[in-house]
């Protein structure tokens, strides 16, 4: 700040407490009677905290558009709120709960202002208000008439005062940003806040009637040895180290004499039965659970068994294909507090009969309210589905013309045969080009009047002048061009179509690596799936291969 600090005038201190902003002056007898009325009573801290701005408001240079910061959540923003135009509400007041006593009025635009705080080395002189201020003594011990008696008294003494300049991240107006629809509430909320709002992920201040089921219900169990005769809560697992895991008893099953000394070495000395138990409606078991989720997430392509499997249900493929996940409801499903699912990558290519997600509730019983949220979420459409990949027409152009000429041998033609073989596919024709856009528009038409439902380009895609295959396919009539892909091998693939056959430039990296972009976006094209720009961008998120020597894909890290 470029202008003299000025020192605290103590001559008013008597009859003039402290002012606002728009400098009307209070009394000690008008602030408390001012603060009461807003506060409550006249809390010792906000009593200080007038007199606090008053010491910043005579620093700040006059005529400037100023904002507050509190460094406590106590007391001092009533004061800034009372007596400057800076609001929580209006985002001019901000609260840095550092647990300090102490405030700050700067400069909105560039920061410069005027901390005040108390300066604990003037407490001193001042016993009631060090007891009260260090909470050397219990409240109730406190003479408060003398408290606030000393704070009258003491008027600036208390506090010292410096230049500060705030920092730029705290002089950026905080925006909501993008605001969204709860799934589960309807209720407006930020969308940073994750993919449903806070209080429907359990962070709600209110108790409701559902409430209550919080937790589990209390469940009364018995010693095994007085368990005959009687049906069990729950599956219970056996675990031999390094041989088994699995249900050793099943739920409702009725224990005999002779499952009593077996309960008993798997280490149960008491059990949990069905017939001293009744739970309410309140509460949902975790069977019933996984079977309502269970038929809620499985669309074509997907099945599972009724009966879980220790609380839990696999969905699995019921054919070949590429397995698609809802990310997103999964993601929201995910947040519901006592509720879980798993799966497999999106976009995976997936055999008949192989299990693909798995959910269960995490307690034994789920709290209904629980229950009804995350069926909620379900409810919209099925999570999980199996498409099965189309038997296309492939017709492959390889341009280049040192290919062409003879020069160098194409090995293209063999790679892709290779691969789009072994998902099902057909070559109908293919074609080498030379590096010409007339020719290799002309190789385009020939291999759509074939049949072609998918049309693979190779090479020409990078930024070499001689590489025109991407301008070519452009000029064919293309539509819906997407060039370039977060994937290592890979990074220039093409996408493209022409009426309802489909494009994919595969890059010359293709020679090279056994594993590239094209495997992970083939299964898609044969599937049906639109991809877009966005559905690339994530790709990013994995689209990295380790290049190992021996290549183990798809199993493997790469593309997921």
């Amino acid at each position: 700040m470029n202008h003299p600090i000025k020192q605290p005038d103590f001559s008013d201190s008597v009859t003039v407490w402290c002012r606002n902003s728009d400098g009307d002056n209070y009394s000690f007898e008008e602030y408390t009677e001012l603060i009461t009325s807003f506060h409550g009573f006249a809390a010792p801290g906000l009593v200080l905290a007038g007199k606090m701005l008053d010491i910043a408001l005579n620093q700040l240079p006059k005529k400037i558009l100023f904002d507050a910061m509190s460094e406590t959540s106590h007391c001092l923003p009533d004061a800034i709120q009372l007596l400057t135009p800076c609001t929580i509400g209006n985002g001019w007041l901000k609260i840095i709960n550092l647990g300090r006593y102490a405030l700050s009025l700067y400069d909105k635009y560039n920061g410069n202002g005027i901390r005040v705080f108390v300066d604990t080395d003037k407490l001193e002189n001042f016993k009631e208000i060090k007891a009260w201020f260090l909470k050397l003594k219990p409240k109730k011990e406190q003479n408060t008439p003398l408290l606030l008696e000393q704070i009258r008294k003491a008027g600036s003494e208390l506090f010292s005062f410096r230049e500060i300049n705030v920092a730029p991240d705290f002089l950026k107006n905080r925006h909501k940003g993008q605001i969204r629809i709860c799934t589960v509430c309807g209720e407006a909320y930020p969308y940073e806040h994750g993919r449903i709002c806070r209080a429907c992920q359990g962070e709600s201040p209110y108790l409701s009637s559902a409430d209550k089921s919080k937790g589990s219900p209390v469940l009364l169990s018995v010693p095994v040895e007085q368990a005959t005769g009687y049906k069990i809560l729950h599956d219970m697992t056996q675990i031999i180290p390094g041989k088994s895991k699995g249900p050793a008893f099943r739920h409702g099953q009725v224990i005999t004499g002779g499952d009593i000394c077996r309960l008993q070495q798997m280490g149960r000395q008491n059990i949990y039965i069905q017939d001293k138990n009744h739970i309410g409606n309140e509460w949902v078991h975790e069977n019933d659970a996984a079977v309502s989720f269970a038929q809620e997430m499985t669309g074509q392509g997907i099945i599972f068994q009724k009966q879980p499997h220790e609380g839990k249900i696999n969905l699995k493929a019921s054919c070949d294909g590429l397995l698609t996940v809802d990310e997103d409801r999964l993601e929201m499903f995910n947040m519901i507090q006592g509720v879980m699912c798993a799966s497999r990558q999106n976009c995976t290519t997936v055999k008949k009969g192989r299990d693909v997600a798995g959910t269960r509730a995490i307690p034994l019983y789920l709290p209904r309210a629980d229950f009804e949220k995350a069926m909620k979420i379900l409810k919209a459409a099925p999570l999980f589905r199996v498409i099965p990949l189309s038997k296309a027409n492939i017709g492959i152009l390889v341009t280049g013309t040192e290919v062409f000429r003879g020069l160098i041998k194409d090995k293209f033609i063999p790679i892709i045969s290779a691969k789009a073989e072994k998902l099902g596919c057909k070559i109908i024709k293919s074609f080498i080009v030379p590096d010409d856009r007339d020719a290799i528009r002309t190789g385009i038409k020939d291999l759509i009047e074939a049949g072609t439902d998918i049309l693979v380009t190779t090479a020409g895609l990078s930024v070499d002048p001689d590489d025109v295959t991407r301008q070519a396919i452009s000029d064919s009539g293309a539509e819906d061009i997407l060039y370039g892909a977060p994937v290592l091998p890979g990074a220039m693939t093409l996408l493209a179509h022409i009426g309802k056959v489909k494009i994919i430039g595969v890059p010359a990296c293709a020679l090279y690596f056994t594993t590239t972009s094209f495997d992970l976006l083939m299964p898609r094209l044969l599937a049906g799936i639109e991809i877009t720009r966005q559905d690339l961008a994530r790709m990013g998120h994995g689209g990295f291969c380790l290049q190992c020597k021996s290549c183990k894909f798809p199993r493997c890290a790469f593309g997921k």
